[in-house]
């Protein structure tokens, strides 16, 4: 969750650092703060709040060193301010460090430091690494850390530096994610790629139990017991311009119009128009464990959960394979089910989400193949998988999911097609048929985005902005998309909403439904579509407003509905990723009009890196 930069080198650390921290900023930013050596010493400075606060303290309290590290940060462990944010430093001031992830054990070694006469300062779980690198410290900083780690039980990813050691950045990673940048006479680590790819195209992922030693002119990487190890250095393919909002109010808006591109990126390479077969090329499994896979279980977290909804309809129906999809926080902790030859399908944004990893693990050690469906090249997921869909969508900094959801659609889309086809499931003609659905998509997603006026004038009558609840309501490939419909209105403007299967609603919500209580209906062409309209007038009898989200063309739903708002006829298995767009514009004005933080919505992080 929370976001690390360090570097060593020759120049100005702190501005390298609080550069990498600006686009790591929407991983945490409930506080941050920054550490460096100079002249022997160790200067450390904190605020509380998002990193314009530190940035202003940095004004009055200036800092230059060629060894820095940095932190912002998603609280877990002790609330948001200037003592529990990061670098913690040690009773002495002479180490400090910064931490993602968390330390499942810290209660009991903060007791045993506590006894041997330590001092805790804040009460954060990454306090206690500090000092027990401390209580291992002969003088030997990088043989301190391994140490270290060997007592320590959770997830991290950590930088430390010493002041005994003026030229040596220390990194470790287990279960949360870190990079090393190597440049021309300094090194750097960070979270995520966009934090340095300013200064360096050249990485490398650490792997778990992985500790390295920087310095400007070299690395040394080792395991925690000191055995050596050997990492690749890849050069890194990514617009730094990407990471920027281009003249947009928000990077959720920036990232909602590049929904068309990113869509026919994703498609890129894999279909031809008129084509009957799908190419996805980065697979290691064989046509034997397709054809003979019993089960298919899918699992993600959040917004990706319902992405997986949608792929287990698609697969089902085109392939025939029979799919579970579960949240990853739940899956590993229910001695799950998992036949000889099952595929898991894990599908998240970063790659690195912790439920899911740990999910996707556990499916390995029982013998499942994987195949995942994700956004960042290299990531951990992406790494420990058989295969990989990659969404292709680019950077997404907003924190609600936009186009990397309707870029997991897409990518559930073609391998369900994929599979269907690797498993003689449909023919030929109907392959082709489905690939031209599927290609029509960028083109419905661009006449959607044309049609923000018309959204945005919705969101912004009185019944939206201030309702007391609201509902999203739809059926079939639909329902996932009333889920996610609610989780945006939710996550980005804080108004309480909830996704209902429409024909639920009588079986208890609909006791909530008031003329405070407006419901987004989701009624485009469907062979639901009639019923559908049938729970809407259930909710309109008992005063409820409705604003239906209809295909083009359809009069007759006025009669039904306060509002509308129209999408382009679209093949139904393939409409929830164009329905998504207008229930993203609609969330996104409101929130702006309530005022909301819409790019780093309270309570919330981008990448959820802990358990």
């Amino acid at each position: 969750m929370c976001g690390i930069v360090g570097y060593v080198g020759s120049g100005d650390g702190v501005d390298v650092v609080m550069d990498g921290l600006r686009r790591l900023e929407y991983r945490g930013y409930d506080s941050a703060g920054v550490a460096v050596i100079a002249n022997g010493a160790l200067d450390c400075v904190k605020s509380p709040g998002k990193l314009k606060a530190l940035d202003d303290k940095l004004a009055n309290h200036p800092l230059n060193a060629p060894l820095a590290i940095g932190h912002t940060r998603w609280a877990t462990h002790g609330v948001p301010n200037e003592t529990n944010a990061h670098p913690h430093v040690d009773s002495i001031g002479g180490i400090a460090i910064v931490h993602n992830g968390i330390i499942e054990n810290y209660q009991a070694l903060r007791a045993q430091l506590t006894a041997d006469g330590v001092s805790f300062q804040s009460e954060t779980d990454t306090e206690t690494v500090v000092h027990l690198i401390r209580h291992h410290y002969d003088g030997d900083l990088f043989s301190a850390v391994k140490r270290s780690l060997q007592y320590i039980k959770g997830a991290y990813a950590l930088a430390v530096v010493c002041t005994d050691h003026p030229d040596l950045l220390v990194a470790a990673r287990k279960g949360s994610p870190l990079i090393v940048g190597l440049g021309d006479g300094e090194a750097y680590v960070a979270s995520d790629v966009p934090a340095i790819m300013k200064y360096t195209r050249d990485v490398m992922y650490l792997e778990d139990g992985h500790v390295v030693a920087l310095r400007a002119d070299g690395y040394d990487v080792q395991d925690i017991d000191g055995s050596p190890q050997q990492l690749d250095v890849h050069t890194v393919e990514m617009d730094e311009a990407a990471a920027e909002k281009d003249g947009y109010a928000h990077f959720m808006l920036k990232e909602i119009h590049q929904q068309a591109d990113v869509l026919r990126q994703t498609l890129a390479g894999r279909v031809e128009q008129g084509s009957d077969r799908v190419h996805l090329d980065e697979m290691a499994l064989t046509e034997d464990d397709i054809r003979s896979c019993p089960k298919i279980i899918i699992i993600a977290c959040g917004t990706a959960w319902h992405a997986a909804l949608v792929g287990k309809r698609l697969i089902e129906d085109f392939a025939r394979v029979p799919v579970e999809v579960d949240f990853a926080s739940e899956f590993r902790y229910r001695e799950p089910i998992i036949p000889p030859g099952t595929i898991i399908i894990p599908v998240t944004q970063s790659g690195e989400t912790a439920d899911t990893l740990e999910a996707l693990r556990l499916g390995r050690a029982n013998g499942a193949r994987v195949v995942a469906v994700v956004n960042v090249l290299g990531s951990t997921i992406a790494r420990e998988s058989d295969g990989v869909v990659y969404t292709h969508a680019g950077p997404e900094i907003g924190v609600a999911s936009t186009k990397a959801y309707t870029s997991q659609l897409m990518a559930l889309s073609l391998f369900a097609i994929w599979l269907a086809e690797t498993r003689d499931a449909i023919a030929h003609d109907r392959a082709k048929e489905l690939i031209a659905h599927l290609r029509a998509v960028p083109d419905m997603i661009q006449s959607c985005l044309d049609r923000e006026e018309a959204v945005k004038e919705f969101a912004l009558n009185y019944k939206y902005l201030a309702p007391h609840s609201s509902f999203f309501i739809g059926r079939g490939y639909n329902l996932p998309s009333a889920f996610e419909g609610a989780l945006k209105l939710k996550e980005i403007s804080y108004i309480h909403a909830e996704g209902y299967g429409a024909g639920e609603m009588k079986h208890g919500p609909i006791a909530l439904v008031t003329d405070e209580s407006p419901t987004i209906a989701i009624a485009v062409n469907s062979p639901t579509y009639e019923k559908v309209v049938s729970n809407i007038q259930e909710i309109r009898a008992r005063d409820g407003a409705v604003l239906t989200i209809a295909t083009d063309g359809n009069e007759s739903i006025r009669e039904h509905s306060d509002h509308v708002i129209y999408v382009p006829e679209c093949y139904e298995p393939f409409s929830p990723i164009v329905v998504a767009v207008p229930m993203q514009f609609f969330s996104y004005h409101i929130a702006c009009a309530r005022g909301c933080d819409v790019d780093q919505p309270r309570n919330l992080a981008k990448s959820v890196t802990v358990e």
